[in-house]
């Protein structure tokens, strides 16, 4: 059976003695740390093992990020133990109702804004809670009397992401550095008492570094190496009652093919909003009546560096997972999907002016995306 992120927390709360499946036969201990590296793809460690050897020397398991492989997708499925068809976080952007005529407006999803990354917060009105209303695992195990702690940067403690994936209320220990992260995992760890404890941690350096740079450029490699040695300090340093779990929330490719979609007047005809990234594309339809149309002229300019498909045949082939979505999701999914192939990216300069000159992407199928280790301690 192939596992998923979607598995780590009720790995993770069988682990504590809930019910349910524990695929990763987590250990019952006082406490358990699951800590995720941005960016930290299988493909990608495997290929720079001298460089990550003790994240390489301990990789339990490969995990599927799940489709589309990107952070606020991927970390909502981690945090609520279910693929987007059920948390309805379905990709970096896409359109929800919003306003008083419930126009439909693009959200930022990472940043919790409307129209761009830039663009107003968006939390008053497309309220995180309502936009992902599912249980969480965390606060599963909050109402088990397991106390939960954030190692995580500031600005994300009271992020729409946040809110929208993790839910529980927890103890937030503010952490920007790999050293922050390495000393609020340790001391959560050494807290006197015997009370269970769950520790989610974060560190985007990795991340950061390959979409400016490049996954396996220098300064990608650099942070490796500083995320390698941060983990192998825990590992002899956390106490014998915890485990940690290591894991990423997708892996990288750097771009190849660069394909302007806001320079093709082709592709704007009969389309209402653009949404998603530069690997994953939602399309959203003036009519229904323009869907063969679109799929036509996406399909034709678009080639061989992108699959272009209807929303009913994403949901048929499961791209989302195995439900088909409810109404209110599957209305977030573009009218029509494009799904870059190779080293394609489909970019915006005039809408997406930053995320259109990054080195390093992710979302797609691609195994050197979609595949994540979990790595857990001796």
């Amino acid at each position: 059976m192939e596992l998923s992120l979607a598995d780590v927390m009720p790995s993770v709360a069988a682990g504590f003695g809930l019910d349910g499946p524990n695929p990763f036969a987590v250990r019952s201990g006082r406490d358990v740390v699951v800590l995720l590296i941005d960016g930290l793809g299988s493909e990608l460690l495997a290929r720079s093992a001298d460089d990550a050897p003790t994240l390489a020397a301990h990789v339990s398991t490969t995990l599927r990020a799940g489709f589309p492989a990107t952070t606020a997708t991927s970390l909502t499925s981690l945090a609520v133990g279910a693929p987007c068809a059920v948390h309805g976080v379905i990709g970096y952007s896409f359109a929800v109702p919003a306003g008083a005529d419930e126009d439909l407006r693009t959200l930022n999803a990472l940043r919790w804004t409307f129209d761009s990354a830039a663009g107003p917060d968006a939390r008053a009105d497309a309220e995180p809670e309502s936009v992902q209303p599912m249980a969480s695992g965390l606060e599963r195990l909050a109402t088990h009397d397991v106390d939960i702690h954030y190692v995580v940067p500031g600005y994300q403690a009271a992020s729409g992401l946040t809110r929208a994936a993790f839910r529980a209320t927890g103890t937030v220990h503010p952490a920007a550095t790999l050293d922050e992260v390495r000393d609020g995992i340790l001391d959560v760890a050494r807290m006197p008492g015997r009370g269970r404890r769950f520790t989610y941690a974060y560190y985007p350096g990795l991340d950061m570094a390959g979409h400016l740079h490049g996954p396996g450029s220098t300064p990608w490699r650099e942070q490796l190496r500083a995320v390698d040695a941060t983990v192998a300090e825990l590992f002899d340093d956390l106490p014998s009652t915890c485990t940690l779990l290591v894991t990423g929330d997708h892996g990288m490719i750097s771009a190849g093919t660069l394909i302007d979609l806001d320079a093709a007047p082709e592709l704007q005809y009969g389309v209402r909003l653009i949404a998603g990234e530069a690997r994953v594309r939602h399309v959203y339809l003036e009519s229904a009546a323009a869907r063969d149309d679109v799929v036509g002229a996406w399909t034709s300019t678009l080639g061989e560096h992108a699959r272009v498909v209807t929303r009913e045949q994403a949901f048929d082939e499961r791209w989302f997972g195995a439900a088909t979505p409810g109404p209110a999701i599957a209305a977030r999914i573009g009218d029509v999907v494009a799904v870059a192939e190779g080293d394609a990216v489909l970019v915006r300069p005039e809408a997406e002016p930053l995320e259109s000159t990054m080195i390093g992407h992710h979302g797609a199928w691609t195994a050197d995306e979609q595949l994540v280790p979990l790595v857990v301690n001796p």
